[in-house]
């Protein structure tokens, strides 16, 4: 057996075609991921330096009220994960810049396609675009004729008749097509691991994503290499890989993907505009000094302080009622966008059980989470940049109700020293620990779908049957 393996490398290493695709191959990958890591370090510089002077500015305010600072706000940046120069899941068409003000949770804009030349918008190049699309054809077409010019020159009966087991045959060639891919792969995390940082974080997402692409790979290498020996015509053994290969990377995924957004629907834009527009009218209006909500909240203090007008009130009632509607406002925010959350959520486990007939979704969703770049790592940075703006807020409020001042006294102020002391935004990646689970079902299916070619080259029936043929 290792003889006919050794062969197989010697006869692919002859092929002058090969060698050089072999070049090419290794040396685009190379630029594409010198090039992804060099455009996310500059992204990032610029976002940190952005980050910087939002915060410079915010710490040299003016003096002012702090009710007038929350409608200044900040700004939080999202960073560009170090792995985006291998896939970047949803990085492209998700904002970046999201402003952090008080009484409204802005939606975070600035997205890179739509800043992007029309002629772009198709999408950048990415190590995945490779990995996913060429490298998996390519390694079809090699699959494929390591068995049809064995039957070609009548070597593989010759082959048989020395002793060796079909199974054992398509097992070899298959192995040889995959340690070639599995080069190309390595070749690739090598690369990502020399031009951007590494530590054991990184590594183990760079592990992770070796290993989801290893199985993918060798369903691939293994299914072309069986189905070139199945076939009594090479026409039609190269047809049904290609077809297979198409209908899992091309219409599955848009009809499943489809699918799932009708059984899982989002509310359109302006539905969900309106309808958390309405909940939140029904929170106290800070500006309304004449509304019952606010009537009501004045009455309970009024009480607890044993006052019997606003006035006589230690505290700025006005910063109450300003957190007081804050409060009601983050209630509808969990309400609505914790229910969006929720949904996309439902959506992505139900996509990932498309894994079960398609190892493709598996390996698209396992790509995007292990570099960190797919929905549920950018609803994590939503999630923090939301509450990092409900802590600013209330500090301003508190300070505006505790600091000092008394109810009606707009014109009260605090200095930069008090801006300096409220805590900047930073935002640091989850650990792929932390999310492992939202990719369970992922692996599972690659897994499975390993396992179960396996079994089918393992089948001595249907070897028997495929003897037959040759």
């Amino acid at each position: 057996m290792i003889h006919v393996l050794i062969n197989e490398w010697k006869n692919l290493f002859r092929s002058k075609i090969f060698v050089y695709l072999t070049i090419f191959f290794g040396l685009t990958l190379f630029i594409v991921v010198w090039l992804g890591v060099a455009q996310g370090n500059n992204q990032n510089k610029n976002r940190d330096k952005a980050q910087k002077h939002i915060r410079q500015k915010w710490e040299n305010l003016e003096a002012m009220n702090p009710h007038q600072a929350a409608h200044y706000g900040s700004y939080a940046f999202k960073p560009i994960n170090s792995l985006n120069s291998i896939d970047s899941g949803v990085n492209e068409v998700t904002g970046n810049v999201l402003k952090l003000e008080g009484h409204v949770q802005n939606e975070i804009v600035y997205s890179e396609a739509s800043q992007s030349l029309s002629i772009s918008k198709f999408g950048k190049l990415k190590s995945s675009l490779l990995l996913q699309y060429v490298i998996p054809l390519f390694l079809i077409f090699l699959a494929y004729s390591t068995i049809s010019s064995e039957k070609e020159t009548l070597r593989l009966k010759l082959l048989i008749f020395q002793g060796i087991s079909l199974r054992a045959l398509i097992f070899i060639k298959s192995f040889s097509i995959w340690i070639y891919g599995l080069f190309l792969l390595l070749a690739t995390l090598v690369a990502q691991s020399i031009f951007g940082s590494i530590s054991l974080e990184i590594f183990q997402r760079l592990s992770l994503i070796f290993f989801s692409y290893g199985l993918y790979y060798y369903i691939i290498v293994s299914l072309a290499t069986f189905f070139s020996a199945a076939f009594r015509s090479n026409t039609s053994s190269l047809s049904t890989i290609l077809a297979l290969w198409i209908v899992w990377t091309i219409f599955i995924p848009r009809i499943w993907g489809n699918s799932v957004e009708k059984i899982h629907p989002l509310p359109s834009r302006q539905e969900f505009k309106t309808s958390m527009k309405e909940d939140r009218s029904k929170g106290i209006d800070g500006h309304n000094p004449y509304d019952k909500r606010r009537e009501e909240l004045k009455k309970k203090f009024l009480a607890e302080y044993r006052v019997d007008s606003l006035s006589e009130l230690p505290i700025n009632f006005d910063g109450i009622v300003m957190q007081e509607d804050e409060e009601y406002g983050n209630i509808v925010w969990d309400k609505y966008f914790g229910s969006n959350y929720a949904t996309l959520k439902k959506q992505k486990i139900l996509y990932q059980i498309s894994g079960l007939f398609n190892p493709f979704a598996s390996l698209q969703s396992a790509s995007m989470g292990f570099c960190g770049t797919d929905m549920i790592h950018h609803l994590d940075f939503l999630k923090k940049a939301e509450d990092y703006r409900r802590y600013l807020i209330k500090a301003l409020n508190d300070k505006h109700a505790y600091g000092g001042s008394k109810t009606g006294d707009w014109s009260w102020t605090v200095d930069s020293s008090f801006f300096e002391s409220v805590e900047g935004f930073h935002f640091k990646t989850p650990q792929i620990s932390e999310n492992i689970n939202h990719y369970r079902l992922d692996i599972f299916f690659l897994i499975w779908w390993t396992f179960l070619i396996i079994a089918i080259n393992s089948n001595k029936k249907i070897h028997e049957s495929i003897l037959q043929n040759i």
